[in-house]
């Protein structure tokens, strides 16, 4: 009974604790685990053999905590168990659960810890002794994600769950290693922070302040100077995990190809860039082909492809803070840059 009520004070504290941080976990996956099921039943002795199993669910982000579904099966192998006494009997046997849980979560950047409540079947496997068991009850569960990419996750998942046939009873304490794989991706909300490119202006002269008296005027001349100056003009930003455009940021790729025909002297790079999701290589990868798809797009609508150079600067130019979901929402971006000969008169004196 004390067990019982620990396990389910554990639970509870994790459901009631409310973060603010948004995480990367929602949507649908599926997953495998495999690891040990500490068993025992009514008057036998515990053993420890292996467990594997399969889930699948749904999450929906709510507001920086995670709710989901996760429906399971797992299967506990078989093993040998000697008798306690007064009942010096010998059974072997293994067990299968399945049923399904409310997951919640508290998401942190790649981490996140859960808790699991629910309903579960067990049935027993084996001897006669524990081929009756077949019973349905609480399941509890507690553990820990990682997202080590875009779409994969690995939790490490203690869960427990119990069977009884009259007044013999089977307990399964499973501790499992797990992958997951991810068929969503968090949807990316347009970034509002643009870049607008400055108009070029020429500088004119001021006039002196008038002085008395007035001194003899010094013969001088204006002459214009060309000086370089680098412009960033807004791009556009990507779903996680894509270099595909989507509809919302052609508009602003409207504005570059609108810019490219004024300036038709200006020669543009078009550089890529991710959050910090997922490892440097892949990263690096990804921010390339953003960076190329964005100038595809800029070839269609009529900008020589050799006006444009493609750079990727992977997850190393951060733009924001991607310990944020909004902060890695703005480094998944592509900018387009280049440099104007802007005109500036200097005063000449003799």
């Amino acid at each position: 009974m004390k067990k019982y009520t620990m396990n389910i004070t554990l639970a509870a504290a994790l459901l009631g604790t409310v973060v603010a941080q948004a995480g990367e976990f929602d949507g649908g996956y599926v997953g495998g685990k495999i690891g040990a099921n500490r068993t025992d039943m009514t008057a036998v002795s515990r053993q420890s053999p292996v467990a594997t199993g399969l889930e699948g669910g749904y999450n929906w982000d709510m507001n920086g905590m995670l709710l989901g579904v996760d429906g399971f099966l797992d299967f506990n192998g078989k093993k040998t168990h000697t008798g306690v006494a007064p009942a010096p009997v010998t059974v072997h046997y293994g067990s299968h659960v399945y049923g399904l849980d409310l997951k919640l979560g508290l998401p942190s950047g790649n981490w996140m810890p859960y808790a699991k409540l629910g309903y579960a079947h067990v049935g027993g496997r084996g001897d006669a002794y524990a081929s009756v068991i077949g019973d349905s009850g609480m399941h509890l569960g507690l553990g820990v994600e990682y997202k080590f990419a875009p779409n994969w996750s690995v939790a490490g998942e203690w869960t427990n769950n119990t069977g009884k046939s009259g007044i013999t009873k089977l307990n399964n304490d499973n501790f499992t290693l797990g992958v997951n794989y991810y068929f969503d991706t968090p949807a990316v909300a347009p970034a509002t922070v643009a870049a607008v490119a400055p108009a070029v202006v020429k500088e004119e002269p001021k006039a002196a302040p008038a002085s008395a008296p007035a001194p003899e005027p010094m013969p001088e001349t204006w002459k214009t100077l060309l000086e370089n100056k680098p412009v960033c003009i807004e791009g556009a930003n990507f779903e996680f995990d894509s270099a595909r455009l989507r509809s919302g940021e052609i508009e602003k790729l409207d504005e570059v190809v609108r810019f490219a025909e004024k300036y038709k002297d200006a020669q543009l790079e078009s550089s890529g860039h991710t959050c910090d999701i997922g490892t440097e290589a892949y990263n690096q990868k990804l921010s390339e082909r953003r960076a190329e798809s964005v100038k595809a797009y800029l070839v269609k609508k009529g900008v020589a492809a050799d006006r444009i150079d493609t750079v990727g600067y992977g997850e190393s130019k951060p733009m924001a803070d991607n310990k944020t979901r909004e902060g890695r929402e703005l480094n998944r971006r592509v900018e387009v840059c280049t440099m104007l000969k802007v005109e500036k008169k200097v005063r000449v004196t003799k």
